[in-house]
């Protein structure tokens, strides 16, 4: 299976996830609070901040064609208004290298961080902050357009509309009382109501909020003297019926995916970031039972890009990114096992016409994954997170070769579509 010219081979990484020291962002904040959800801080992270060369050189060496990763809003604003040209010039050397490395550059504008004085006024719950993304995105765009390949405006910004849905976020005077949420708020000066960080959002405040930025940061974004292609990013599953649950199915698809999905299609590309899949039966989410689980807690279930992406494209109707997809496991055997099905599902949509333009692999490097912290493994690469030694594993060297021939190999072609359980 030859994947179409052009198509973008890849890894992401996510600025808070990798930099290190973010001390201005909310969830900095909300690591170090009482009560706090996050099993540990961030810290120093991977030292990306610094060793973003070093990195980009093992992705180009490894074989891949592009680099998704994140510049942080609140290194470049870090008080309302204020635009620091050093930090904006830090990411634009990051641009200049990927571009040394011959590596394309995707950016993402918001990668679930905000800056704390955001938070501080409503956070994503504020209509206001539509506007103050847009002036940011705006900034982005006239300072580093010109070595921009690729934009995303937010990071799954259906997020907190999933968790809602799904009952975990569902409650808002909880959300409300929470304690961290209190002594964030308390450490900002302002009242709980006022704090608010995504993806924790009190339900049905953020949908509209996300939308509005992401609507008016694309056209910010277009409206510099460079032209690249935009979109948002979008968190997606499998979504199966089982035992009779095809309108919850439904329902929650269109609330969740399809709503988003259809803001997007005045976009140049929607990004679909998948790892797994949801069953629901006619009351909700049905658990999965006997069946191989990642250290995220979730089905081992790699056929679900297909789903993902063959709805994302019929619905959107524009291009399709695979802008993440991968799995958390200390066994980096599993993770090959993972991609040989992932990209054989891949590669069954791009057969069928599906016009799918990128693969991105989350992530890069073993890093912080929120509130789990460091525990959960998705790198491709290994760091040693006393000494920050890179220890790229087969797996990285696996996709990398796939990356170097924009194909699959016979064997790997025809993986099996593995049928629905009911």
């Amino acid at each position: 299976m030859k994947f179409p010219d052009g198509f973008l081979w890849g890894a992401a990484t996510a600025a808070h996830q990798v930099e290190g020291g973010n001390t201005n962002s909310d969830l900095w904040l909300l690591e170090q609070v009482e009560g706090t959800l996050f099993q540990e801080p961030s810290g120093q992270a991977c030292d990306h901040f610094t060793r973003y060369r070093d990195d980009m050189a093992l992705l180009k060496a490894l074989g891949f064609s592009a680099y998704r990763f994140s510049v942080e809003w609140a290194r470049i604003e870090p008080a309302p208004g204020e635009f620091s040209v050093a930090m904006l010039d830090h990411y634009r050397r990051m641009l200049a290298a990927c571009h040394e490395h011959g590596l394309g550059a995707v950016v993402t504008m918001h990668h679930f961080t905000t800056p704390r004085w955001l938070a501080a006024r409503g956070g994503w719950e504020s209509m206001d902050s539509a506007d103050l993304f847009a002036r940011y995105c705006e900034k982005i765009s006239r300072h580093l357009g010109d070595l921009i390949d690729v934009a995303c405006t937010l990071n799954e910004l259906n997020l907190s509309t999933i968790l809602s849905q799904a009952g975990f976020l569902a409650d808002d005077d909880l959300i409300l009382s929470t304690p961290w949420r209190t002594a964030a708020a308390r450490a900002c000066g302002v009242d709980p109501d006022q704090f608010s960080s995504f993806p924790f959002c009190v339900r049905g405040k953020s949908r509209e909020v996300m939308l509005a930025a992401h609507r008016l940061g694309a056209q910010a974004l277009r409206s510099g003297h460079h032209r690249f292609p935009v979109g948002m990013t979008l968190s997606m599953q499998e979504m199966e019926a089982v035992d009779g649950g095809e309108a919850m199915r439904d329902r929650m698809q269109y609330e969740c995916e399809g709503i988003f999905l259809e803001a997007a299609r005045g976009d140049d590309f929607v990004g679909v970031q998948c790892y797994t899949r949801a069953r629901y039966g006619p009351h909700g989410l049905v658990p999965v039972h006997d069946a191989e689980f990642t250290q995220m807690g979730y089905e081992f279930r790699p056929e679900a890009l297909e789903a993902a992406v063959r709805f994302a494209g019929a619905t959107a109707q524009v291009p399709v990114i695979v802008t993440e997809n991968g799995v958390a496991t200390e066994d980096d055997s599993r993770r090959i096992v993972y991609l040989q099905r992932a990209l054989a599902a891949l590669a069954r949509c791009v057969a069928d016409g599906v016009d799918v333009r990128g693969y991105f692999h989350w992530s890069l490097l073993d890093n912080f994954e929120w509130i789990f912290g460091y525990r959960p493994k998705f790198g491709l690469i290994a760091v040693d997170r006393e000494t920050q030694r890179r220890l790229v594993k087969p797996s990285g060297h696996w996709l990398g070769r796939i990356a170097q021939t924009n194909s699959l190999p016979p064997h790997e072609e025809h993986q099996p579509a593995l049928s629905a359980s009911k």
